[in-house]
């Protein structure tokens, strides 16, 4: 999905851009999947989660924002947590925090004969 998502994030969001060390950008909460920037010079940092996010997902994402925050005071920073599904508990804890937003993601598959 990492990968998938790298190659193709205006899909997520228009306007955005990967961050030269936005791969998996270290951070001391942990390690960012993605980090990018938006059309108004934001941060943006991208949570990705195979499955259902729960409220755990959100805190991480807010550790990350911190973390950022802290190295760049003067730089905004918004995050994007990225899942199949999120819980109630999810839903609710994102929705406390303004510059936070969830989106779910879907797989299309398409199928082509090979040397036949």
């Amino acid at each position: 999905m990492q990968e998938s998502l790298l190659a193709n994030i205006s899909q997520l969001e228009g306007g955005l851009k990967i961050v030269p060390t936005g791969r998996e950008c270290s951070v001391p909460s942990g390690r960012i999947d993605i980090l990018a920037s938006d059309e108004q010079g934001k941060r943006v940092v991208i949570e990705l989660k195979a499955g259902t996010a729960d409220r755990d997902a959100v805190g991480q994402v807010l550790s990350y924002m911190g973390d950022l925050k802290a190295a760049e005071p003067k730089v905004s920073v918004r995050g994007l947590l990225v899942a199949a599904d999120f819980t109630a508990r999810a839903i609710a804890a994102a929705r406390a925090v303004p510059n936070l937003g969830l989106r779910k993601y879907a797989f299309k598959f398409s199928f082509h004969k090979v040397g036949m």
